[in-house]
């Protein structure tokens, strides 16, 4: 379902923390409803290269544009493109004193002053999409994890964005409960929403991937369609890599 029209592009970007060397001249364009999943050993760099898409990362040197325009530095500018990059990490960063809708519905009615009304409504269908319509009144300390991960990927599409970013979005949960949140993540890149997912999940890859792209050591080693990856792997880097996570 992609358009073959680029929605995000990195042009070599370059990262460092220290003397580290996190993002090594990392090119990538991200076309609008595509899925692309990020994976590879800990440590070469996959996280930070989510985040530095919608800024939470700034980066030393090249350039990521986003919908034909660069990335700003800070200000209005940065918090409206913001909005428009859904975010989803590994820890739900829900607020514990609100139910579970009014979390859906804060970034609409504070950040774009949508009336409450009209967000309430959208929160609702949302909720339902997920799976957890009937949670609405609760708070997050009653739900589970994986309930928790679903109200947090809710939250992310009322802003209505035009990207979603996961970062390791099943990492922190029980593993009977990562089924649960892959089963929406599958179903919005069945919709054609444009996601780049950081995750160890593989089958997560095969199935709902458009391109698996293998980080390591800070670069970006390769890119293909799932079947070629997983079957034929080029680099030795990336054959290693899978030899050690599937078995056989």
């Amino acid at each position: 379902m992609t358009t073959g029209e680029p929605l995000i592009v990195l042009d070599k970007v370059n990262k460092y923390f220290g003397p580290l060397h996190v993002l090594q001249d990392v090119d990538l364009t991200v076309d609008r409803g595509e899925v692309v999943v990020v994976i590879g050993p800990s440590g070469s760099g996959k996280s930070t290269l989510c985040r530095a898409i919608n800024r939470l990362e700034p980066i030393n040197s090249g350039t990521i544009t986003f919908d034909g325009r660069e990335l700003p530095a800070e200000g209005k500018a940065l918090a409206k493109l913001r909005s428009e990059v859904g975010m989803v990490f590994q820890s739900f960063n829900l607020f514990a004193h609100k139910t579970i809708l009014e979390n859906v519905m804060l970034g609409p009615v504070k950040v774009r002053k949508e009336k409450a009304s009209v967000v309430r409504e959208r929160a609702m269908k949302l909720l339902d999409r997920v799976g957890i319509g009937n949670q609405a009144d609760k708070y997050p300390a009653q739900l589970s994890g994986g309930q928790q991960q679903r109200v947090a990927i809710a939250r992310a599409l009322a802003m209505e964005p035009k990207a979603l970013l996961f970062d390791e979005p099943t990492s922190a949960l029980d593993p009977e409960m990562v089924g649960e949140v892959l089963d929406v993540m599958t179903s919005l890149a069945r919709e054609g929403m444009t996601m780049v997912v950081v995750t160890h999940e593989m089958g997560f890859a095969r199935h709902a991937a458009n391109r698996v792209v293998f980080m390591a050591d800070g670069q970006l080693v390769e890119q293909d369609t799932p079947d070629a990856f997983f079957g034929n792997p080029k680099s030795d880097r990336a054959k290693d890599f899978l030899s050690k996570i599937l078995t056989h």
